[in-house]
């Protein structure tokens, strides 16, 4: 349907009153060249799996309360050297590194070599592999801090969020792991699938859509965590994601949030299956 009202868009009905004498529209608005209309189909036609990458850019920004967490619990690595709390975001920076590293180096002339041929993975399954890896990145996440605040609470530091749990901050390092490679394969995923399937005109918007992903996850994390600090902190309850690590469920916030990645994923599944072979059918 949508298709067809486009295409519609490109019929000259009255030639003397649609077209200059020079032969152009009159009113681009209301006509428009083949080539425009096709250039608008392609890109209506990946929103739906552009969309999935919001829902990724959400899961990434909880890295804020990270550092939270890691400031609660032990970061000796022996009894005179100490991580910095800040640092810890870089684990992920360092890990993303290595995978494109393992990826590039190792995976596709491994897989070159067993198939006889250049290959490489396909855009789509990059996207599906980040989009995974992503939600249980989260789900970890989730486990950990459950465990932190158990332990937390059973040594009477409920009322005192600065206090140290005896429980390693090492166990951050699986999501910050589990999430260079999400980023690593969904980002460039997304930039190899926008620049192959929307058309070389398009090629600075394609370049720019995962950016522009990032930028309204952003909005919608921000107001996703006002959502659950108001419904949960209502009733003079304890909201989960109080100021006191101690107190509130930051455990329940990631479960929500590793919830909505997994239908996030699942919705990219569908996406893909709807959207079809992509023009590299091996993508």
């Amino acid at each position: 349907m949508f298709a067809r009202f486009l295409n519609k868009a490109c019929i000259i009905r009255n030639p003397l009153q649609d077209l200059t004498p020079e032969g152009r529209a009159r009113n681009p608005w209301n006509l428009c060249t083949v080539d425009q209309v096709e250039d608008l189909k392609a890109l209506v036609k990946v929103v739906p799996i552009w969309s999935t990458g919001i829902m990724m850019g959400v899961n990434m920004s909880q890295g804020s309360f990270l550092v939270l967490e890691a400031s609660s619990m032990d970061r000796h690595i022996t009894s005179n050297f100490e991580i910095p709390a800040g640092s810890f975001m870089s684990f992920m920076i360092v890990s993303l590194v290595l995978w494109v590293m393992i990826y590039d180096r190792i995976l596709v002339p491994v897989l070159s070599k067993i198939k006889g041929y250049p290959t490489n993975i396909g855009a789509k399954k990059k996207i599906g592999t980040g989009l995974l890896t992503s939600s249980l990145a989260i789900a970890s996440l989730a486990v950990v801090e459950s465990i932190r605040r158990k332990i937390a609470t059973e040594e009477g530091y409920s009322d005192q969020p600065e206090a140290m749990v005896k429980m390693s901050a090492l166990w951050l390092l699986p999501r910050q792991i589990l999430n260079g490679l999400a980023e690593g394969a969904s980002v460039i995923g997304q930039n190899e699938f926008f620049l192959t399937e929307l058309p070389s005109s398009m090629s600075s918007l394609a370049s720019t859509l995962s950016g522009l992903a990032s930028s309204v996850a952003s909005l919608i994390a921000s107001f996703l965590l006002s959502v659950v600090d108001r419904v949960s902190g209502g009733g003079g309850q304890e909201s989960w994601v109080s100021s006191n690590i101690n107190k509130g469920h930051y455990d329940y916030y990631y479960s929500l949030i590793c919830a909505l990645s997994f239908l996030n994923f699942l919705y990219f599944v569908y996406c893909s299956k709807v959207y079809g072979p992509c023009k590299d059918r091996r993508k």
